[in-house]
């Protein structure tokens, strides 16, 4: 074999079975640093120059399946190699009781070629741990696992800046791991007569004499290992709203979401926009924001349209960027197609330049909404988003009041740097979205939607929630009485976005029977359920509240009448006071599964049994007169809004049909069937002839 060149040299010995002198090696880490081990072993690159030669166990000892493992490894490693005539040259000898060269560090010029010789190594037959380099936890490399020992050499290579890895991020550490060396002890297995010599002459003594019994065992040696790790596309906790990251490879995921909201990939809520407006998005394109800061700005936007805009949408987007000057990029109204304003999006320009945001903030008070044609009579709410991460270096108190003064809401979105100035020009904290880092920019989608349609509301908007009202439509509340509790829930419900990824309206009257008036996901928008509730009708005859609570826990927040899992759920119960004898039981029952229950207590006594059946002291509201109970619509939006922030539990009320059993894990649930019904709720009957005793269905697998 030639000589080799003054290069960093490697001799790297593979053995396949562990000899009483070699150690085994196990890492302890959790499942997912393991992972990243493996995924990292493939991400390493060495290339510079050194001469790299595999010495093969070939001993009879080894066998020809662990020889071929060895094999394995070796090629592995070659994927690792820039094997070049001028970077990395390889080599392999094989060894038993004498060595064997199977081909020289100059015999190939490229990877493939190393690893076809490699393949084609016939075995042939051992010992030389102790010529491995020092020290040697970081050079005797026996882990069980071809990705894991691929890793710690590989990491060891990296130290004296051999290789690198492909990702900037990734890094060497060190982990606990244990060296497990297969040793011979010696055991005491008992006593068995004997005779011994005695210091008289030809004199023998009889005695019981010790014998033991050898046998090999793993002895386990703390030490230390050091591995390369990489970070996993779900480090970064991309899927929102309780769902679940499930990495696939080096760089891609996919969320498991519950089923609120499954029409975003990262488990985003899906808004909307109900209300006629016209937004002109304003973009910071300064050198002081630079290119990343314009292209996050850009991205927001892009996204915004996405997530809020469908056909059927009254509101229109236009967009300008500015520096020195200021570039009109879209007019508002020009595109009504979405994949179209999306692809004019793509092409706005980063321009670079001073940030005279006052000068641009006067430019649209004049000019920016002129291309908007509708009527004075016809005219929509008018908005100015700015997205800034620099402050102005020109005056923007007066350009921001003359914005104000020309009847546009103006708000802003901006870096915690630019807090101060962005509440300067939109005249309110109110008006002004902010972020901690950029990474969180995306994550305020929501509540700059819900800055957009507020007036006149005051309800909790872009608040996911299944609410439901629940009418007493008896006798004793009369037919006038029952159409002023209509006038009341439609004056509610104008207060919230419904659709349904954020808020869900049903409606349930009682009196001589129960009737679902329509149920949670009857009406998918706001018009269509203040429609609804006008056509409710009254019952007459005498109420129950607690067979009227019953139904709902029965027949309305339910997942096949519409509930959403992992979604706030809430009844809201206005009554006369009649007929709430038997409800305790009921309500606690709803309040017991993850229902909030609040009750509205109409009359100029409020009974006990009223008292007994609100509960918390906070879920009971005393109206004097019907007519009166628009003067409490603040306090039960109040309490709706306390209702949509509290914590859920996936389980409760549970999702799954048929008498299945749901069950909590990391974040999600899944429903275990009885037997006869499998589906993700257990909603399908098996079929005969495929009846298991039971049936697992997950609903997001764990």
């Amino acid at each position: 074999m030639p000589s080799f060149l003054p290069l960093g040299a490697i001799w790297i010995f593979l053995f396949s079975r562990v000899p009483p002198s070699l150690p085994l090696q196990e890492v302890h880490a959790s499942r997912e640093t393991i992972g990243k081990i493996a995924a990292a072993s493939k991400m390493m690159w060495c290339s510079a120059a050194m001469d790299v030669l595999f010495l093969f166990d070939g001993s009879h000892s080894i066998g020809k399946g662990s020889f071929e493992r060895s094999k394995h490894f070796a090629i592995t490693v070659c994927d690792a190699l820039d094997i070049s005539p001028k970077k990395v040259r390889v080599g392999a000898v094989q060894f038993g009781s004498t060595p064997h060269p199977e081909f020289s560090l100059d015999s190939f010029s490229t990877g493939r070629e190393v690893k076809a010789q490699i393949k084609r190594m016939l075995f042939k037959w051992e010992e030389l741990h102790a010529l491995a380099s020092e020290p040697a936890e970081q050079h005797v490399l026996s882990a069980e696992h071809v990705e894991d020992a691929t890793n710690g050499l590989l990491s060891t290579l990296s130290s004296s800046a051999l290789c690198s890895t492909a990702a900037s991020d990734c890094r060497v550490e060190a982990h606990p791991c244990e060296h497990k060396t297969l040793e011979t002890i010696r055991e005491l297995a008992g006593a068995a007569p004997c005779w011994r010599g005695a210091p008289q002459a030809d004199t023998v003594l009889a005695t019981r004499c010790p014998f033991y019994s050898w046998k090999r065992v793993f002895l386990s040696h703390p030490a230390t290992c050091y591995r390369t790790t990489c970070p996993g596309p779900c480090d970064s906790q991309p899927c929102q709203n309780g769902g679940t990251c499930i990495p696939e490879g080096l760089d891609r995921y996919h969320c498991l979401c519950p089923l609120a909201f499954r029409g975003d990939t990262n488990c985003a809520q899906t808004l909307s926009l109900e209300c006629r407006i016209d937004i002109l998005f304003l973009l910071d394109s300064s050198a002081s924001t630079a290119l990343e800061g314009f292209l996050r700005a850009k991205a927001f936007v892009k996204r915004f349209v996405q997530a809020v805009l469908s056909e059927d949408s009254q509101a229109r987007v236009g967009v300008a960027s500015y520096s020195r000057e200021l570039a009109m990029a879209v007019p508002i109204g020009k595109y009504q197609d979405l994949p179209d304003l999306v692809r004019s999006l793509d092409g706005i320009v980063f321009s670079g330049g001073p940030t005279l945001t006052g000068k641009a903030l006067h430019w649209v008070a004049e000019h920016g909404f002129r291309t908007a044609t509708r009527t004075s009579h016809d005219r929509p709410q008018r908005v100015v988003v700015l997205l800034t991460e620099s402050y102005s270096q020109d005056e923007v108190a007066g350009p921001a009041r003359h914005v104000r003064g020309r009847d546009l809401l103006l708000l802003g979105v901006g870096s915690e740097d630019v807090q101060v100035e962005l509440e300067e020009i939109t005249g309110s904290p109110g008006h002004v979205v902010i972020y901690a880092e950029p990474q969180d920019l995306l994550n305020k989608i929501p509540e700059l939607q819900g800055k957009l349609c507020v007036w006149p509301r005051s309800g909790c908007p872009a608040q996911s929630m299944d609410l439901v009202f629940l009418l007493d439509a008896s006798a004793a509340v009369g037919p006038g009485n029952f159409a002023q509790m209509q006038s009341f829930v439609r004056s509610c419900t104008l207060q919230f976005d419904v659709n349904p990824d954020v808020m869900q309206v049903g409606l349930v009257v009682y009196g001589r029977r129960v009737q679902t008036a329509f149920g949670l996901d009857a009406h998918l928008t706001r018009t269509a359920v203040l429609r609804a509730m006008s056509q409710a009708p009254f019952l007459g005859g005498t109420g129950s509240a607690g067979t009227a609570l019953l139904h709902i826990y029965d027949k309305v927040m339910t997942v096949q009448k519409g509930a959403r899992p992992g979604v706030p759920k809430a009844v809201v119960m206005v009554t006369g006071g009649r007929g709430a004898e038997d409800a305790v039981v009921p309500a606690q029952k709803l309040r017991s599964n993850g229902v909030s229950v609040l009750v509205v207590g109409v009359g100029p006594v409020l009974s006990d049994a009223l008292r007994r059946l609100a509960g918390p002291r906070d879920s009971l509201i005393h109206v004097a007169t019907y007519s009166n109970l628009p003067f409490h619509q603040d306090m039960i939006i109040k309490w709706i809004c306390g209702a949509a922030k509290q914590p859920v539990n996936l389980c409760k009320p549970s999702p799954c049909m048929n008498e299945g059993t749901c069950v909590l894990r990391r974040g999600s649930y899944r429903c275990e069937c009885r037997s006869g019904w499998e589906g993700p709720h257990c909603e399908n009957r098996v079929l005969r002839g495929d009846t298991p005793t039971a049936r697992g269905s997950r609903q997001d697998p764990a």
